[in-house]
C-alpha cells in the first residue's frame, strides 16, 4: 500500500486555490494537542464561541475555509483515551473509538496559536452539554484536521447551500477569499444574527435549501452545500452534472457523531 503524503499541505492547497478548478483532496499530517481554552463567548443566542490557546496548537494545520478537527472527550467515568501519532503522520485510535465531536475551524491564528469553534447549542448531546459547563482554564484534546476538500478560487461566481452548523465555514471563506469574490447564499436555518462580513457582490437569503434552483446561477458556479444530511439530499441531486459542487452532511437527523462519506 502506497503510503499518502502529508508534508507541506499549505502550498498545494494555495495553488489549487489559485489555479485549480473542482475540488482536490489534499491530506494533513495529522496532530493531536492538548489545548486550553482562553474564552468563551456568546455570538448568537443559540450558538457559542470558544476560543483555545497554548503551545499545543502551534504549527495546526488549516487552509481551507471548511475544514474540522475532532475535539476528544474523556469516557463518562472520567478515562481519557487520546489517539496517539503514528509514523505515517496520521493517528493511531483506541478501541472502541473513544466519544468525539467534529467542529469546523471558524478561525486560526498561527501567530497566537488561537482556535476558535463555534457550538450549536441544543437539547442534550454530548459537545452541547459540554460547552454550556466549559471553563475557561480547561485542558481539551484535539485531534486533526485530517486534510482539506479545497475548492478552487477561480470560478466567476459562488452559490452556498448551509445550515447553522455551516455558517463558521461560510464566514471564514468570506473573511479568506479575494475581496471582488461574487456569490449567492442560501441560510436554511433562522442564524440571522451570526456574523458575515459583507461584501458588495455576496446576496445572503434565508429560505429553504431548494430555494437555490431558483436563483439566477450564472454557467460555471460553483455550488458548496453543508447542513443536515438528509435536507440537502434535494440540492446534491441537483447539482451533480449541472454545477462543480462540494456538497457534505455535517450531521444527521437522529443520528449522533454523523459522518458524510
Amino acid at each position: 500500500m502506497t503510503r499518502e503524503v502529508r508534508t507541506d499541505p499549505g502550498p498545494k492547497v494555495a495553488a489549487h486555490h489559485r489555479a485549480g478548478s473542482g475540488v482536490t483532496r489534499v491530506p494533513y499530517p495529522i496532530g493531536v494537542r492538548r489545548a486550553t481554552i482562553t474564552a468563551i463567548t456568546s455570538v448568537t443566542p443559540a450558538m457559542t464561541r470558544v476560543t483555545f490557546g497554548g503551545d499545543g496548537l502551534n504549527g495546526l494545520h488549516t487552509y481551507q475555509a471548511d475544514d474540522h478537527v475532532r475535539i476528544v472527550f474523556p469516557d463518562p467515568d472520567g478515562t481519557r483515551r487520546d489517539p496517539v501519532p503514528n509514523a505515517d503522520d496520521m493517528l493511531d485510535w483506541p478501541d472502541p473509538f473513544p466519544p468525539t465531536r467534529k467542529y469546523t475551524i471558524r478561525r486560526y491564528d498561527p501567530v497566537t496559536s488561537e482556535l476558535d469553534l463555534d457550538f450549536v447549542l441544543h437539547e442534550g448531546g454530548l459537545a452541547s452539554t459540554w460547552v454550556r459547563n466549559a471553563t475557561v482554564g480547561e485542558e481539551v484534546t484535539i485531534a486533526g484536521p485530517p486534510g482539506a476538500m479545497a475548492f478552487a478560487q477561480t470560478y466567476g461566481h459562488y452559490a452556498f447551500v448551509v445550515d447553522a452548523t455551516a455558517l463558521p465555514a461560510l464566514a471564514r471563506w468570506l473573511d479568506e477569499s479575494p475581496a471582488d469574490v461574487s456569490a449567492h447564499v442560501v441560510v436554511f436555518d433562522d442564524e440571522r444574527a451570526y456574523p458575515l462580513a459583507e461584501r458588495e457582490r455576496v446576496t445572503v437569503t434565508y429560505d429553504e435549501p431548494d430555494a437555490v434552483r431558483g436563483l439566477p446561477l450564472p454557467e460555471g458556479t460553483f455550488v458548496f452545500a453543508a447542513g443536515e444530511a438528509t435536507a440537502l439530499k434535494p440540492v446534491r441531486t441537483w447539482t451533480r452534472g449541472r454545477f462543480d459542487n462540494l456538497v457534505t452532511g455535517y450531521w444527521k437527523r437522529g443520528v449522533a457523531a454523523h459522518s458524510d462519506d
